[in-house]
């Protein structure tokens, strides 16, 4: 594991005033970009939807998932398609813009001359659900765990975590009949219970969007992270680099058992040697070994490696009042153990306070968007 070195000083400082000043019309984008005093069209030489990863069953078609994609016109060198992956109860929406009406991410990269694609994951938003495929929908979301988990951890008594008194970041006041908070309740989606099939699914559609656009970059939030380690796994030199937004690994608030059954996954990826059996990884608690954090779990001795993964840029990063705050540097150790080199980002080191979970809808997130385009630039050769 690498830590970035710490950066105090505000990055993209004008980019929380950053404001969509018109909206996509025939084939331009008008944005107000972080440090600029003008506002900078975008043509967009191609948009469209796919829809990769579908089965048919006589009449009927599924595992098919939505894909919104946008190219600009001019794309600077190294500048590769980004995939956008949301998280747990999510949609693509999560990237498209903010509840409170500022662009997002995938706005905001576009803006910067890099191909986006948003995913429904399949089972999702605009991908559809079918029961008869993926059986019954997981049950609605609860409005007191949104609030308490992602808009107004702070405001909780008691608090959550510990960190939640530092979450400052969120538009409005995050707790129900606030306006924002009701357009992001508005944007949850129940889940598709069987997880196992959810990241087969996604696999197998994102596979196919790869064959489709070539070598890309996949940015995912939360329930998508191990779906980045299985997606680079299964296409060689096919990820370009891989930003994982506080995501679902090694260790959980409770600290009594790994998050994931494989260290980093449900089902197991390819390690060498090969491992047929899960409990062969010998996982241990490790003591935390950061100020704020909670035990990792770890291979008792190294014995299991990840040879697939070693030659990707990796970004793990979490904000700094999220309940992952003092969770996600295990996935980076567990990664580091198995011989896959990646940097760690603990935003408030880096000049970036206060975010929760949900960092792209944030009021600073793109400061955020400016600081991941950075490693980026750094990473990809």
């Amino acid at each position: 594991m690498k830590r970035i070195a710490p950066n105090r000083k505000k990055l993209a400082a004008a980019a929380g005033h950053s404001r969509l000043c018109g909206a996509l019309l025939a084939a331009a984008a008008c944005l107000l970009l972080p440090g600029t005093a003008r506002p900078e069209t975008v043509e967009i030489a191609r948009q469209g939807v796919l829809y990769p990863g579908g089965s048919v069953t006589g009449d009927s078609v599924a595992g098919q998932m939505h894909v919104f994609y946008q190219i600009p016109a001019k794309v600077p060198p190294r500048h590769y398609p980004i995939l956008f992956i949301h998280g747990s109860r999510l949609t693509g929406a999560s990237f498209l813009g903010t509840p409170d009406g500022r662009p997002g991410w995938a706005t905001w990269f576009l803006a910067r001359g890099w191909p986006v694609y948003v995913v429904d994951q399949p089972g999702k938003g605009r991908s559809g659900y079918f029961p008869s495929s993926y059986g019954p929908q997981e049950h609605d979301p609860s409005r007191k765990q949104i609030a308490e988990r992602f808009t107004a951890s702070e405001k909780m008594t008691p608090l959550p975590w510990p960190e939640a008194r530092l979450h400052t970041q969120w538009p409005g006041t995050g707790l129900p009949a606030d306006p924002i908070y009701e357009q992001f309740f508005a944007s949850e989606v129940p889940n598709m219970p069987d997880v196992s099939l959810q990241y087969a699914l996604t696999l197998k559609a994102t596979s196919e969007l790869l064959a489709k656009i070539g070598p890309a970059v996949i940015i995912t939030h939360s329930q998508a992270g191990p779906l980045g380690w299985m997606i680079a796994e299964a296409n060689p030199g096919m990820v370009k680099a891989i930003i994982a937004v506080e995501p679902t690994g090694n260790a959980n608030r409770s600290g009594k058992r790994p998050a994931t059954t494989c260290g980093i996954t449900i089902n197991c990826l390819r390690f060498a040697p090969a491992l047929d059996d899960a409990g062969k990884l010998d996982l241990v608690p490790v003591p935390k070994s950061r100020a704020r954090g909670v035990s990792c779990w770890l291979q008792r001795k190294v014995r299991y490696r990840l040879p697939a993964l070693a030659q990707t840029p990796i970004l793990i990063a979490t904000g700094e009042a999220s309940y992952h705050a003092g969770q996600d540097y295990c996935t980076s150790a567990f990664l580091t153990q198995a011989g896959v080199p990646n940097d760690y980002a603990y935003l408030p080191e880096h000049g970036i306070r206060g975010n929760g979970h949900m960092q792209m809808l944030e009021k600073n997130n793109l400061e955020i968007a400016s600081f991941y385009e950075a490693w980026l630039l750094r990473r990809i050769g």
